[in-house]
């Protein structure tokens, strides 16, 4: 297995993007960044775009590290750094799932386990037309900004479970 040591995770919400960054970083040993955290306050409160993508560069200056986030915007940040970029590719259905039964476990708020919930219609109408409008521009950054680079697709979470399997083993 080729060598990870920066790790951008992307995907819709709900597709497990935070579980992979804490597992991943757990087994690489490297830090991990969820992007929701950089972004907003205790109070949801988005940083401004300019601060955002200087955070950003702060972070992929370091040696190691597993960022989890979408945020199209600065997404070429981190692309640029990476050697590794996972694409949480997983069907709408599950990310739908994923989003709700987050809620259901973790109840609404930020928690230090890195798990940053807030549904409303915005985050629903996101997460359901995810495929159809985001993906195509995530794919279009992948290819522009990680051209030679290592990078995963993962459609289901037993492919991510088994993923990481292979990752532990190659340890």
């Amino acid at each position: 297995m080729q060598q990870m040591n920066r790790i951008a995770i992307v995907g819709s919400g709900g597709s497990g993007k935070s579980h992979l960054a804490r597992d991943l970083a757990k087994l690489l040993d490297a830090p991990v960044t969820h992007l929701d955290a950089v972004f907003f306050d205790d109070e949801w409160n988005p940083l401004p775009p300019e601060k955002f993508e200087a955070a950003q560069r702060e972070l992929v200056a370091e040696p190691q590290w597993v960022i989890d986030g979408n945020y199209n915007s600065s997404l070429h940040v981190r692309l640029q750094a990476c050697d590794t970029v996972v694409m949480m590719d997983v069907p709408t259905w599950a990310a739908l799932w994923g989003i709700f039964s987050r809620q259901a476990r973790h109840g609404a708020g930020q928690h230090t386990a890195g798990v940053y919930n807030r549904i409303h219609w915005g985050v629903i109408t996101y997460v359901a037309t995810y495929r159809r409008r985001m993906r195509p521009k995530v794919l279009a950054k992948i290819n522009e900004f990680a051209s030679g680079k290592n990078v995963v697709f993962l459609t289901s979470r037993a492919q991510t479970r088994r993923w990481l399997e292979k990752v532990a083993a190659s340890r």
